[in-house]
């Protein structure tokens, strides 16, 4: 009985050996063909199987998703649905991908706005001259019990670097930007030290942060482009369980 369970022993581990030979042997076929081909595609920073016997996950430099099939011959682009368990395997992963640890958040960088008993919590990144971010502004005014950090994110020119440094230089930042970006009250020139702004766009440019609002749920999850109040309290309430 021990000689036979060391037999299977080491047909497994040979069976697992050639497995993984076989996966590099296609990982390196797949860069080869595909670098060759199309000479132009990012980086390709990690090549995986998928459930789908056959087809490898290619993760991009640029956190982009496709998929190859063994050879490089075919690059598909596009969402990988699973049927029977109703997932979005693509839009999962790209998820975790664009995840941004909460705890690495730098937020004496932030502007702290807090609504009612500010349990929850909350990042975003915004420009003062952003349309869209307004129009998130006046929903997420009505989401209670948040701490919302602000982070100052001027990427539309010279005149949202002016009313950043103007809203963080303010005697009351949080009331400046609420002022601003609802009642569309201009902040009053100020002058102070604005290096926090400047970390703020190095750190947008670290985590290809690349519009605004985005926002960073406490879970990590990341959400680019303004969501409505309900949709608001769902990304709080998944990022609490």
């Amino acid at each position: 009985m021990p000689h036979t369970f060391r037999s299977l022993a080491a047909a497994l581990l040979m069976a697992l050996s050639l497995s993984s030979a076989m996966a590099q042997g296609h990982e390196a076929t797949i860069r080869k063909n595909l670098s060759e081909r199309i000479p132009q595609i990012p980086k390709i920073e990690e090549i995986t199987p998928t459930p789908l016997a056959g087809i490898y996950e290619l993760r991009l430099s640029t956190n982009e998703i496709y998929y190859s099939d063994a050879a490089g011959n075919y690059l598909i682009q596009g969402n990988l649905i699973d049927t029977k368990s109703k997932r979005n395997i693509t839009e999962e992963r790209e998820s975790k991908l664009s995840a941004i640890d909460f705890s690495a958040l730098p937020l004496k960088d932030a502007i702290t706005i807090v609504h009612g008993n500010g349990k929850r919590k909350l990042a975003v990144f915004e420009d003062p001259n952003c349309g869209y971010c307004k129009r998130f502004e006046r929903d997420l005014a009505k989401v209670d019990n948040v701490t919302v950090y602000l982070f100052l994110m001027p990427v539309l020119g010279p005149g949202s670097v002016e009313k950043s440094r103007n809203v963080w230089c303010a005697k009351d930042p949080a009331i400046a930007w609420k002022d601003m970006m609802q009642k569309d009250v201009t902040p009053a020139p100020a002058q102070c030290n604005t290096a926090a702004i400047d970390r703020n766009l190095d750190f947008g440019r670290k985590y290809k942060i690349t519009g605004t609002p985005t926002l960073v749920a406490q879970d990590g999850t990341r959400v680019p482009g303004a969501i409505d109040s309900t949709k608001i309290e769902r990304l709080l309430a998944d990022a609490s369980k």
